[in-house]
């Protein structure tokens, strides 16, 4: 291999498990922390008509990542129903949103574990776009984390705790690493 599709793959490489930091080891139990606080019926409340419910969040994540990650990077069929996402006024248990959450999850780590770090130029159809698998990673991380915020804003609201995301660490001192 030349030096140059060496950089590219050692940059695909550090993409890849960047991207993988960020939605496993970061977002991924900061949303299940806040959904342990929550009890069903908050999970399903709907402030008002035009705000959608944590549960509504979760379902619509799954279907996010679904669709760009195991459809759009690992050639899945899309089978995503998005407004339904939204619309689903729950209850669904709990135990079965965490269910759902782990499975797709699982799935979209197995995924990321076999995309090939070289390819990340390589432009997959997802969501009626055309996105090169860099655009997709960048996509399912920042959505992740948006909505992750959301819920961990509505949790606050609500319970009117801190929940500790970087209890423990110095955020000013340099090379500091976050914990969850």
């Amino acid at each position: 291999m030349r030096q140059n599709e060496n950089d590219v793959r050692a940059l695909g490489q550090a993409l890849i498990a960047e991207c993988e930091r960020r939605l496993f080891d970061e977002s991924l139990p900061r949303l299940k922390k806040c959904l342990a606080l929550l009890a069903e019926e908050e999970i399903w409340f709907r402030p008002n008509n035009e705000t959608v419910s944590v549960g509504n969040l979760v379902l619509h994540l799954c279907g996010n990542v679904r669709q760009w990650i195991l459809s759009g990077l690992g050639g899945a069929a899309d089978g995503r129903q998005r407004a339904q996402e939204f619309s689903a006024a729950g209850p669904l248990p709990t135990s079965q949103l965490l269910h759902l959450l782990d499975a797709t999850m699982t799935d979209a780590k197995t995924v990321l574990q076999h995309l090939e770090p070289g390819s990340l130029s390589t432009v997959h159809p997802v969501q009626g776009f055309q996105e090169s698998a860099v655009g997709i990673l960048v996509h399912v991380v920042e959505h992740f984390s948006y909505h992750t915020g959301q819920i961990a804003y509505f949790v606050k609201a609500r319970k009117g705790v801190d929940l500790g995301f970087y209890r423990g660490i110095n955020l000013g001192k340099i090379g500091a690493t976050a914990v969850q």
